[in-house]
Parts: C-alpha cells; sequence; structure tokens
C-alpha cells in the first residue's frame, strides 16, 4: 500500500506542475498578444501618418520640416523593427511553454497509467487472497463434514 500512496503522491504533484505549466502558457499567451497589439498600434499609426503626410505632397515643404518628418519615420520604423522582435521573442516563450505544458501532461498521463495498474494489481492480489481463504475455509468445512461423517 505504500508504494500505491507513493504513485498518488506523485500524480499529484504531476497534477499541480501541470497546473503551473498552464497557468504559464496562458500568461505568456495574454504577453503575446499584448505585443501584437502593441506592434499593429506602431504599425497603424505610421501608416496613418505616412498617408496624412502624402496628401501634402503637392504643397511646399520647408527642408527641415521634411528632415523632422523622416526622423520621425526612421525612428517609428525602428520602433516597429523592435516591436517586431519582441513578438517574436514571445512567439519563441510560447512555444517553449507549449512544450513544457506537454511534457507535464505526458508525465501526468504516464503515472496515472502506472497508478491504475497498481491499483489493478493489488486489487487481484487482494481477490487471490480472498479466494484463498474461502478456498480453505471450504476444505476446512469439507474435512470436518467428512470426519463427523466417519465418526458415525
Amino acid at each position: 500500500m505504500g508504494s500505491l500512496n507513493a504513485f498518488v503522491v506523485a500524480v499529484d504533484l504531476a497534477e499541480r506542475q501541470r497546473d503551473a505549466a498552464r497557468q504559464t502558457l496562458q500568461n505568456l499567451q495574454g504577453a503575446r498578444q499584448a505585443a501584437q497589439a502593441q506592434l499593429e498600434q506602431l504599425s497603424g499609426y505610421a501608416a496613418e501618418t505616412q498617408q496624412r503626410w502624402g496628401m501634402r505632397e503637392g504643397a511646399a515643404v520647408q527642408p527641415e520640416v521634411m528632415r523632422h518628418h523622416y526622423q520621425f519615420m526612421g525612428r517609428l520604423d525602428h520602433a516597429i523593427g523592435l516591436q517586431t522582435q519582441a513578438v517574436s521573442g514571445q512567439d519563441q516563450r510560447v512555444h517553449q511553454a507549449g512544450q513544457v505544458l506537454l511534457q507535464a501532461e505526458l508525465r501526468l498521463a504516464s503515472l496515472r497509467k502506472v497508478l491504475e495498474r497498481r491499483r489493478a494489481d493489488l486489487l487481484r492480489e487482494q481477490q487471490r487472497r480472498e479466494q484463498k481463504q474461502t478456498d480453505e475455509l471450504a476444505s476446512q468445512r469439507a474435512a470436518a463434514r467428512a470426519g463427523a461423517v466417519h465418526q458415525e
């Protein structure tokens, strides 16, 4: 029975580890979605700014204003590049957390299977003992009846 308890404890621990891995994955997925939303916001702002600037194309623009616009767009493009890298990093972390969760699920499944086998083995062993006791009791009663018939 002690080894069975050890497996119950191992299954409980594996369930907690699986739950923690699942929570980590969910947290990372949320962070990835937030990073993606920020990237989309930056890209939308850049497209909107470029579109507004394009409307002025025919208008006379001072060279200094043009230089500031290009600097601003360069910085915005740089921010978009950094955010793209952040999203890519989040993708990797989500993938790794998914693998950790998968391994935890597999470990839990295998521990549960072993626990079920142990329980089945113990049940069979107990049934054999009970059958043996029943057989011995029947044998003793038969011997007692045979002895009683012999004494008559």
